[in-house]
Order: structure tokens, then C-alpha cells, then sequence
């Protein structure tokens, strides 16, 4: 119980830090140059699952419901 009230007060003072910080972007950043060369795939091995696939017809039975708009109502 303390630990948690510990890890609450430091939530706490860490997002009040957080929010009374300002940033101002000096110096616009760009992303480095990289050069690539082809690569080799990694060799692997699978076996892969059997699946069986079929279909089945089923019947739903649903209630009847009836609906009597109220006077006034445009839906």
C-alpha cells in the first residue's frame, strides 16, 4: 500500500515537471543518409497447421417482435 501512495506521489511530481517545460526548436533536424545493399533471407523451416474447411446450414429461431409507433413520432 505505501509503494503504491510512493509510485502515485512520483506520477504525480513527474507529470507536473513535465508540463511546466516549454521547447523551442533551434535548429531544424534531418534524418541521416544510409546506404543499403541487398541481404539474404533467413532460411526457415515451417509446418504448417492442417486446417479443415466445411460448412454447415443451421436454423436460427428469433422472436417475433412487433412495432407500433407512437403518435407524433416521424420514425
Amino acid at each position: 500500500m505505501v509503494i503504491k501512495r510512493v509510485m502515485a506521489a512520483a506520477l504525480v511530481f513527474l507529470s507536473m515537471g513535465a508540463a511546466a517545460c516549454t521547447a523551442e526548436v533551434e535548429e531544424k533536424g534531418e534524418a541521416p543518409s544510409v546506404d543499403v545493399d541487398g541481404g539474404k533471407m533467413p532460411k526457415v523451416d515451417v509446418d504448417p497447421a492442417k486446417v479443415e474447411v466445411s460448412s454447415d446450414t443451421q436454423q436460427v429461431v428469433t422472436p417475433e417482435v412487433n412495432v407500433t409507433p407512437t403518435e407524433g413520432s416521424d420514425k
